[in-house]
């Protein structure tokens, strides 16, 4: 494209570059945000957290609470925080616009998760800042090698923040992940097909009923028996509690989020996550 050419862009509108940039990604995300309206008008559903979730995890693991995970996190945390800051970024609630980091409740439970279950294949939706990612990719290391798969659709109104998505990932660690640009509707099914049984999905990407029940369900196909499937945010819809209520021999926890402030939009200014763990 001549140089002619690229001004003139840039002189668009925000939401005709991304077009012009990626057509069917642009019109993906068009079509999640006409459900996510219809949705705004369906019955919400109260989730009540499992005061005892985390001892009951590693009851179901074989493990005995305190693991060693706490431990091993807190120098990680203390990079994780660091790093950002040294780039100028605040980790936590809406440091992405308006998306958050993980929390470290939620980061604890999937450590916990690929540790215990000595996982080798992980595959999120959602990345940001990539803390989530970088706890797993931590834990695989630990578990001796794994490979983490990370799905997620860079802000196309705001290209300028697009050089902090995986900002937290050490470079040690970044021949164990394959990140994937784009939707999970249009990257996940593929992806899926490609890496086969997996030991553990991590949804963190668009909070919708639709898009949840979509990645779980797409993801529980693929999961081998024991393996799990973390939901972030689901007071955000009904999703979380619908698909539990489908799926047979599975044994599922509703957690309580700790962010590291109050997000004010959350139920309680913290949020809830849910864990199921695939019995048969």
């Amino acid at each position: 494209m001549t140089p002619a050419a690229l001004s003139g862009l840039a002189r668009l509108p925000r939401a005709a570059r991304a077009l012009l940039a990626d057509p069917a990604e642009f019109i993906t995300r068009i079509a999640a945000e006409f459900r996510t309206r219809l949705e705004r008008g369906r019955p919400g559903f109260t989730y009540v957290a499992d005061d005892n979730w985390e001892a009951e995890l590693h009851y179901h693991l074989g493990v005995q609470i305190p693991c060693a995970g706490e431990a091993e996190l807190s120098p990680i945390w203390q990079d994780v925080v660091g790093t950002l800051a040294a780039a100028g970024v605040k980790a936590g609630p809406m440091s992405y616009l308006s998306w958050n980091d993980g929390d470290p409740a939620f980061v604890r439970a999937i450590w916990c998760l690929v540790r215990h279950l000595n996982a080798r294949r992980v595959i999120e939706t959602g990345v940001a800042h990539g803390v989530t990612s970088r706890f797993i990719l931590e834990a695989l290391a630990r578990n001796g090698g794994g490979h983490l798969w990370s799905i997620d659709l860079p802000p196309q109104l705001h290209p300028e923040l697009h050089w902090q998505i995986g900002l937290a990932v050490d470079a040690r660690l970044r021949d164990q992940w394959t990140y994937l640009a784009g939707s999970s509707s249009r990257r996940l099914p593929g992806l899926l097909k490609d890496v086969g049984a997996i030991d553990l999905f991590v949804h963190d990407s668009l909070h919708t009923e639709f898009n949840v029940l979509f990645e779980m369900h797409q993801a529980w196909r693929a999961l081998r028996p024991g393996g799990a499937i973390v939901v972030d945010d689901i007071d955000a819809n009904r999703g979380f509690h619908s698909f539990c209520m489908l799926v047979p021999h599975a044994r599922s926890w509703v957690c309580q989020s700790a962010p590291l402030r109050p997000d004010h939009r959350r139920s309680d200014d913290k949020g809830k996550f849910g864990i199921v763990i695939k019995m048969v």
